[in-house]
């Protein structure tokens, strides 16, 4: 490797850029002048290199092999960004998502919580499909079991959606496709504990897989009219005479405009107009006695605006250009926009008449993208750094060890649960001194399996549940084994033995555990195996025949922004102590541990966290 292209600094003020203590952290290997930033001249081909195009396949996907990355640069810069760009959006030939077949009819609608649950049945005879016992103890339990049994398996089946979609983004040959459906996914910010159907959550991915690249005003409408955004946002109680602000205020506040560039009264008008939008099962349907026909005054215009009237008018709004092309900028090229590039975007944008490749095309061709304020700026999220380092290790989908859902989790960030309706947070938000510790962790289970791993897909983390299965077990009737833990077990045995089960219309714990034990059975589980590395194969594949060789291979494969001169020899001191030589001919049959311990110290870099 060529050693100029290395920085000579220490770690720690990269760590404190990282955590917010300076501007910038360290450049990447290469990147165009500093005069590039803020120009949206288009980079020509003789400006076009290896790292150009792996800067690209970082940004507008995950990052790839050297393999892919040499496949990409040998296009060119035009032909590189429409391969990426002008994706087919019914192209992919990735495996559709194969439900478990946890729904029944009679869940729909489902009761906003148990206790609307129990008085639907005792109003009506019946809920969720289940009819009340007409004697007996507990008639109401069986209803109560399958209330339980939704909020489990929906939560369940909704791990494996995002697994699916894990699987989706490390396989893509498509990764523009799967990295929009990210970005959408965070600016139209929904969550499986509001929704609670991973039917509707499943449907709004597959818009965004669907729709990620064109028309935003499309999209817009549509997410507008999804069951998932809907039920977040309630509309179901958005009605005429009483209408609803949650729905009108985050589509302009988050979604197209941002504060302070409409009015209170703005908000009151746009509710009035999506009043009577709601849904049915998996539907979108407008109930015309709930809608609000009379006429609205907002943003300036009056008449009997319909919601995608009021959509409509938003789109014309200058602001609305400029936010979305911001928010789009700050995913894919920086964090820090000017006000003057802002505003340039803006006109880029509503020239393409808010086509969302067409931008894109202008962004990725940008002498700006390349420029050093760009390029190796970006602080991966924990989604984009466990699906970058998959793809780069060459895997074809994420390994079930260590889980995808909890190690992403673990770093702040699980699909599908995003913690509130503005999404997650970006850039240092996702760095504190005890999450770049967990993102070295990921790495070593990634390499290092944990043997003690548990499926955490299967597994319920409360104790109470566990103990109402112990004492059931250990012969206790519901009663007894449903009792506070606090209650000794010696004598709820006892008491289980000499008292009648109590006569009661449910029990809610023995629902609680009942609905486990359903979903459990009914939802498929997660495939869990490791990932199948062999490092050792990838070293001697690519000729490499000095531990120095290695470093700087590993480097090259891993890193986008190269470390200090002082860490690549600690690296390289590291690898020739484990293998005891420098001769990777000599150390071939018993370097893997070796080779696997020194990629998790470079992963284990702060600057492995940047792309």
């Amino acid at each position: 490797m060529n050693k100029s292209k290395y920085r000579i600094t220490t770690a720690l003020p990269l760590i404190l850029a990282l955590l917010g203590f300076n501007s910038l952290p360290a450049h990447a290997q290469w990147s165009g002048p500093t005069a590039w930033q803020d120009d949206l001249e288009p980079i020509s081909a003789s400006q076009w290199n290896t790292d150009a195009a792996a800067h690209l396949l970082e940004r507008a996907g995950f990052g790839g092999t050297p393999e892919e990355i040499a496949a990409l640069a040998a296009l060119g810069p035009q032909q590189a960004v429409a391969s990426l760009v002008d994706y087919d959006p019914a192209g992919s030939q990735l495996p559709a998502f194969e439900h478990s077949g946890i729904f029944d009819e009679g869940l729909d609608p489902f009761p906003p919580s148990r206790p609307a649950t129990t008085e639907l049945a005792r109003a009506n005879g019946e809920a969720l499909g289940i009819k009340v016992k007409p004697g007996g103890n507990r008639p109401l339990q069986p209803i109560v079991n399958k209330f339980f049994y939704w909020l489990r398996a929906s939560s369940l089946e909704t791990n494996r959606v995002a697994y699916w979609w894990a699987d989706r983004m490390v396989a893509t040959e498509q990764p523009l496709q799967e990295k929009l459906a990210l970005f959408w996914h965070g600016h139209f910010a929904v969550n499986e504990g509001k929704v609670r159907d991973y039917r509707k959550l499943l449907q709004q991915l597959e818009l965004f897989h669907a729709r990620g690249n064109g028309s935003f005003r499309d999209l817009m409408v549509a997410v507008a009219q999804d069951p998932a955004m809907l039920a977040f946002l309630d509309a179901g109680v958005n009605v005429k005479g009483a209408p609803n602000e949650n729905f009108a205020r985050e589509i302009m506040e988050l979604f197209t405009m941002g504060v302070g560039n409409y009015s209170e009264q703005d908000i009151r008008e746009a509710a009035r107009a999506f009043t009577g939008w709601n849904f049915d099962g998996l539907e979108f349907v407008v109930n015309e006695d709930q809608h609000d026909a009379g006429a609205k005054q907002f943003l300036g215009h009056r008449g009997n605006f319909d919601g995608v009237e009021i959509i409509d008018l938003i789109m014309d709004q200058p602001v609305t250009a400029e936010y979305m092309a911001a928010k789009l900028y700050r995913f894919f090229v920086r964090q820090q926009i000017s006000p003057a590039l802002q505003a340039e975007l803006g006109n880029v944008l509503r020239d393409a008449d808010y086509d969302v490749a067409s931008f894109l095309e202008t962004l990725f061709l940008s002498r700006d993208f390349y420029s050093p304020a760009s390029v190796g700026t970006h602080i991966k999220s924990p989604v984009e750094l466990a699906v970058s380092t998959y793809r780069k290790l060459g895997l074809n989908d994420a390994p079930g060890v260590p889980d995808f859902n909890r190690a992403t989790g673990a770093l702040g960030q699980t699909l599908l649960r995003p913690p509130t309706v503005a999404g997650w947070g970006e850039g240092q938000s996702w760095i504190t001194p005890g999450l770049l510790l967990e993102r070295g962790n990921f790495a070593r289970d990634v390499l290092f399996p944990d043997i003690n791993f548990i499926p955490f897909d299967r597994y319920n983390p409360s104790g109470e549940i566990r103990s109402v299965a112990d004492r059931i077990r250990q012969g206790m009737d519901i009663t007894n084994a449903t009792q506070p833990s606090g209650v000794g077990d010696g004598q709820m045995l006892a008491e289980s033995n000499m008292l009648a089960d109590r006569d009661e219309d449910f029990n809610t714990r023995y629902g609680s555990f009942r609905g486990w034990q359903m979903a459990i059975q009914r939802v498929k589980p997660l495939s869990r195996h490791t990932a199948q590395l062999d490092l050792s194969a990838m070293v001697m594949n690519a000729g490499l025949q000095s531990s120095e060789e290695v470093v700087d291979y590993f480097i090259d494969r891993f890193m986008r922004v190269p470390p200090a001169l002082e860490s690549r020899a600690m690296l390289v001191n590291f690898l020739n102590q484990q293998l005891g030589t420098s001769d990777i001919a000599r150390a071939e049959t018993y370097m893997e541990d070796a080779l696997r311990m020194t990629l998790h110290l470079i992963m284990s870099q702060p600057e492995y966290q940047l792309a």
